[in-house]
């Protein structure tokens, strides 16, 4: 008698915690699927200490699978395809920028500083003003200017001789500098 109890009251208790899963209702059917385990359970050793550890091992195995099946078909309902947000796709992540394309195509052009550009300033590339950022050394009003790539919003540029370059841009990663801590011995 005890038994089937036990069975009910385990069946009971691992479908009210899945409506838990389906419908939140602040704990209250994850309340009353509790109490119905252990009441299972306690009904269980009620009958013998074997129908009292099969009855604990069926909570210990069951609840948990139902609960993660719960939550892996919860998403494909109706109710979960309105609370869940769905990933956005590529194209509702990456906006087309035309600033930023229209900066790409600068790179190895050559233009001139419109101001001094210690870090950062104003340059003109075929009368087109654009703000832009030297590459690491200053630059002077007036002098010549190479574009040589896009950082995010921001040109980056270096200095050179006067006169067109057609000098491809300059990897950041193949880039060297003097060290200016390698000096010739005394």
């Amino acid at each position: 008698m005890y038994w089937t109890w036990a069975i009910l009251l385990l069946v009971l208790g691992i479908g009210l915690a899945l409506l838990e899963v389906f419908f939140p209702s602040a704990g209250i059917l994850g309340f009353l699927a509790a109490s119905s385990l252990i009441a299972a359970v306690v009904m269980g050793f009620m009958q013998g200490p074997l129908a009292g550890f099969l009855s604990l091992l069926g909570v210990v195995l069951a609840l948990p699978t139902a609960i993660v099946l719960g939550f892996k078909y919860w998403p494909k309902t109706r109710m979960g395809k309105r609370v869940l947000l769905m990933a956005p796709s590529g194209n509702d992540v990456l906006p087309d920028d035309p600033e930023k394309e229209r900066l790409k195509g600068l790179v190895g052009r050559t233009g001139r500083a419109k101001s001094k550009m210690l870090l950062s300033g104003v340059i003109t590339i075929d009368g087109e003003t654009v703000g832009a950022v030297s590459e690491s050394m200053p630059i002077e009003i007036g002098q010549p200017i190479l574009v040589v790539r896009v950082q995010g919003n921001r040109v980056v540029v270096r200095p050179v001789e006067a006169g067109p370059s057609n000098a491809p841009p300059v990897d950041p990663l193949l880039r060297t500098y003097d060290d200016p801590f390698d000096a010739p011995p005394d």
